[in-house]
């Protein structure tokens, strides 16, 4: 037997709406009760303050004082027939009447009725207590009798002249009466009421719609399973994450893009007004391509951005930024090129290479072991590899003397002669190879394009270097100067923009082109050194000279302590003796 398939529980919003409903619905009945049976009450006090006041008015009737005091001084009570037709009957009937009162009854003093709308009941003693009345004492009464149920007062009636009760009036207005006048009053309580439940019901509607839009249509379940997601991914992951709702507000800015972006939390602040790169900003336009990823520089780090819009169910969330660290794949990459370089250049020179020992072998087999020998002496002096770099022998670090020959190779493949100025003196040896690499790679990449582009029929590239030593760590000057057209630019602090490039060439993918001088400016400033223009230049050359200052990047030899330290100075030499030194 196939077994029911088990019943779909309520959704949230539906729950909350049928519990908004009857809150409503329980909410209005009682208020509507409540309201009643206030009406009621105040009904039932307006009928006993009528029937006390129409009682007052009979009790004080100076000829029912005198005929209640005289039937009260007689021996016994007159017959119902006597009473019926005596004028306390006529004063009661006539005051009901008038009133619209349910009765009017008077008695003696010792509770004996002596008008009654009942004429069987004449004689009778009162169905009610008249003790209180009796005793002198007004009182209201909500009773039933012998006509039914009622709303009276009880009144003494005190004998002419004097304060002696000879007996009471008893008034009384039918409660059916009451419940006629309630009967009147019910409908615009109702409508009242029915207008607040509606009145209800639109708001809970109301209240739902917004509600499922404000939670998505999610249920409160899936609400916690996707903060406890939310939280384990962005607090997981090392990518930098930043969400922009759809009104323009930073919904989301993670720890890892806190720190990439050197920001603190910035959860809640207007993405306009947020102080973030523009280039990131400039992805969330509306005219921006989703999924393009920019490569920019932020708190020293080269980053990798791209955003992505957010949608659910159609609907418009807003942009999801990624920051991805790329600064150490930066190093490596420069680092990965600067080996390549050098590979290149040892290729090149293995031809030499083996010309050298074929010229040897020559020598040998016909027997001109002289020449042979002078050969060799040749090349011990100048060494079997030879960089085509002007006076690199003024380079004594070995890193630095193989950086700089490797890149003399490339430019020299592109018709740039690499030279090093005479001034030239570095008497430690390069601790942050890393950082030098990226700082002097980039100078003398720039020079090499700018060499290439330029108007002047000479194409050089002139590097000088300087270390000033001391006990906390040498500081590494560079100077290149270029023999290129100098900087289109009228500001020279343009160079140093994210996106600025002097290569002409077709940039590669992920080659970070334009963020060299960027980068090596951070860098420097970051170990508390600098990247600077010290001439801009002009169209035919000489080009743009660049100083860059590296503290703590060399050391000394302890085997050979420095000489007196050489001025500054002769670093920041004017710009018109490096022109003259360059022509």
């Amino acid at each position: 037997m196939k077994r029911p398939a088990a019943r779909k529980p309520l959704r949230f919003s539906t729950q909350t709406l049928l519990l908004q409903l009857a809150v409503v619905l329980l909410v209005v009945l009682l208020s509507g009760a409540v309201h009643a049976w206030l009406s009621y009450e105040r009904l039932g006090r307006e009928a006993e303050n009528q029937a006390l006041t129409l009682a007052r008015t009979v009790a004080s009737d100076p000829a029912v004082r005198a005929e209640v005091q005289a039937i009260s001084g007689e021996a016994g009570t007159p017959p119902p027939a006597a009473l019926l037709k005596g004028p306390l009957m006529a004063v009661a009937e006539g005051a009901r009447t008038r009133t619209g009162a349910l009765f009017v009854v008077i008695t003696d003093e010792t509770g004996l009725r002596l008008a009654h709308p009942d004429a069987e009941r004449l004689g009778e003693k009162v169905s009610t207590d008249p003790s209180d009345a009796l005793a002198g004492k007004e009182v209201t009464t909500r009773n039933t009798g012998t006509l039914g149920p009622s709303a009276g007062a009880k009144v003494p009636v005190f004998a002419p002249g004097s304060d002696t009760v000879v007996g009471e009036v008893s008034v009384g207005y039918s409660t059916e009466s009451v419940v006629q006048s309630l009967a009147r009053d019910i409908a615009p309580i109702a409508m009242t009421a029915a207008g607040a439940l509606l009145a209800g019901i639109l708001a809970s509607f109301l209240l739902r719609r917004r509600l499922q839009r404000l939670t998505l249509g999610l249920e409160p379940e899936e609400i916690s399973t996707l903060v406890h997601d939310q939280v384990a991914v962005l607090q997981g992951v090392d990518d930098g994450v930043v969400g922009v709702s759809a009104d323009g507000r930073i919904s989301v800015f993670n720890a890892a893009a806190q720190r990439l972006l050197g920001q603190p939390g910035l959860t809640g602040t207007a993405w306009a007004q947020a102080p973030v790169p523009a280039q990131l900003k400039a992805l969330t336009e509306p005219d921006a391509s989703e999924g393009d990823a920019v490569e920019i520089i932020a708190g020293g780090r080269v980053l990798v951005a791209s955003a992505r819009k957010a949608l659910h169910r159609q609907e418009d969330l807003g942009w999801v930024v990624m920051l991805r660290d790329r600064t150490e794949l930066q190093h490596l990459t420069r680092q990965l090129d600067a080996v390549g370089t050098m590979s290149a250049a040892l290729r090149a020179q293995r031809h030499e290479f083996a010309n050298h020992l074929h010229t040897i072998a020559g020598f040998m087999s016909i027997g001109q072991h002289q020449q042979a020998r002078e050969y060799l002496g040749r090349l011990a002096a100048t060494g079997p590899l030879k960089f085509p770099v002007d006076q690199v022998e003024l380079l004594q670090d070995p890193y630095l003397q193989a950086f700089v020959g490797a890149k003399g190779v490339e430019a020299d493949e592109r018709g740039v002669n690499l030279r090093i100025g005479p001034e030239t003196l570095v008497r430690g040896h390069v601790i942050e190879p890393q950082d030098v690499t990226t700082v002097l790679g980039n100078l003398i990449d720039n020079a090499v394009n700018a060499a290439v582009a330029g108007s002047a029929p000479e194409r050089w590239v002139e590097v000088e270097l300087l270390d000033e030593l001391d006990s906390d760590g040498g500081t590494l000057h560079i100077v290149v100067a270029d023999s290129g057209d100098g900087l289109l630019s009228a500001d020279p602090e343009a160079v140093f923009t994210e996106g600025f490039t002097t290569s002409e060439r077709p940039a590669r993918a992920g080659a970070g082109q334009g963020l060299g001088l960027a980068l090596a400016r951070q860098l420097a400033r970051r170990r508390g050194g600098d990247v600077r223009v010290l001439e801009t230049g002009s169209p035919g050359g000489p080009g743009a000279v660049f100083m860059a200052t590296l503290p703590r990047t060399t050391a000394g030899d302890p085997a050979h302590p420095p000489a007196k330290e050489q001025s500054l100075q002769e670093n920041q030499r004017d710009g018109q003796r490096k022109k003259d030194h360059r022509g």
